[in-house]
């Protein structure tokens, strides 16, 4: 899938795939390429990833078609620029609550390589560009993606203003800092949290933005949340495959071995 293919998808609410992406392993895209994804999530707010890494991680990962969606550490215009240039796709911010953070990254993200008073008197709305580097511009910045994390309660109240402003391709819902804001840490099933992101799922397919969720419970709890309405689903993490696969499989193995084998070291 390229990066306009994933655009479009998301504009028109159809639902995409994909995983968060731990390894920076160079044999992982093998591994990778036949698994029906329609894109890579890569974080470095939680993860520690090397600038020159995370460039062959998405050019590697771009070549594949798979589009990779890279998590910034915070809602930073310059890193934005930054991972831009090293091959994302697109740029995920996190914990992004006001108009002026998100005017700042679509200003970076989609207004580039225009930089200082003019980019400002853009976004302030203040002054037009001339015809003809309006259309470079666009043309420039029409694979880049700009995806924002709801996840606190300030940016749900807000949520209605930021999706005013031109150029956001998709809200991602943070279920682990959002039920936390909410006052309700790491409880996915309260129904509190389940109308919150039912809410902001409905306002971003409102405005043909879309909406997505990193889940990482069963199969059914993620259908439930697709049925909210989402149709951007980051399905768990290759981590969390290799720890559930490997202690599944040791578990059985202690059982079809019997615990008395394996108490005297079998």
């Amino acid at each position: 899938m390229k990066n306009l293919e994933l655009k479009q998808k998301l504009k028109e609410g159809n639902l995409v795939l994909g995983t968060l992406i731990v390894s920076t392993s160079p044999f992982w895209p093998k591994i990778l390429k036949d698994c029906s994804l329609d894109f890579i999530f890569i974080d470095t707010e939680h993860i520690a990833i090397s600038r020159e890494t995370l460039s062959w991680m998405c050019r590697t990962y771009s070549a594949m078609g798979l589009p990779p969606l890279v998590r910034m550490k915070s809602p930073d215009k310059y890193i934005a620029t930054e991972f831009l240039d090293d091959g994302a796709a697109g740029i995920i911010s996190p914990y992004t609550e006001t108009v002026t953070q998100v005017k700042e990254l679509v200003g970076a993200t989609k207004k580039r390589p225009l930089k200082g008073g003019r980019l400002n008197q853009l976004m302030a709305g203040k002054k037009n560009l001339e015809e003809s580097l309006n259309n470079y511009i666009n043309k420039f910045n029409e694979n880049n993606l700009l995806i924002l994390n709801i996840e606190s309660k300030p940016a749900v109240e807000n949520l209605d203003e930021i999706l005013e402003i031109e150029g956001i391709d998709a809200v991602q819902i943070g279920p682990h800092d959002l039920t936390t804001s909410l006052g309700i840490p790491e409880e996915y099933d309260n129904p509190i949290y389940l109308n919150t992101i039912e809410m902001v799922f409905e306002k971003a397919r409102s405005k043909s933005v879309g909406a997505g969720i990193h889940a990482w419970g069963a199969p059914e709890y993620q259908k439930r949340l697709l049925d909210l309405g989402a149709n951007m689903l980051i399905h768990k993490a290759d981590a969390l495959f290799f720890r559930d696969g490997l202690e599944n499989d040791l578990n059985e193995i202690r059982s079809l071995v019997g615990e008395d084998n394996v108490s005297r070291g079998y």
